[in-house]
């Protein structure tokens, strides 16, 4: 049984089935959840609403990410049990991986895909590139 666990939390409902997946597989386990803030949104707010929006996505990355974060604890706490969370910012997949890697994580739980639209599409991808260069075990819920 791993000691350590790390789910990829991006509060989908799928990212919400991989927490609680966790939580009930591995009781005794250190859970963290991550959370990764993609500077790529910082591209399609400029797109979607000008320079003004772009200038602020960091900002409301970071509000999002707290809001994510209390759902996982909110649902961590339903079912007793402590979670640590982490916000890294950079490409999904590599922080994910190098989190688990620097933080000597003994398995990797996740959502087969996100959110929707454009979301869906880049986490789809996370889980497959994570899943793929992963050297430890990786579990996908779908």
């Amino acid at each position: 049984m791993p000691s350590t666990v790390l789910v990829a939390f991006d509060g989908s409902p799928l990212s919400e089935r991989a927490l609680t997946y966790a939580i009930e597989t591995f009781p005794d386990a250190s859970i963290t959840s991550i959370y990764v803030i993609n500077p790529i949104y910082s591209v399609i707010d400029v797109e979607a609403g000008g320079l003004p929006v772009a200038e602020d996505w960091y900002e409301n990355a970071k509000e999002e990410a707290t809001r994510i974060h209390t759902t996982a604890t909110e649902l961590a706490a339903e079912q007793n049990t402590e979670l640590e969370t982490v916000t890294e910012v950079g490409k999904p997949a590599r922080e994910i991986l190098e989190y688990a890697s620097d933080h000597d994580v003994d398995q990797i739980v996740m959502g087969s895909h996100g959110r929707s639209g454009i979301d869906r599409a880049f986490l789809g991808s996370v889980a497959e590139t994570v899943t793929r260069r992963a050297r430890l075990p990786v579990t996908v819920i779908s």
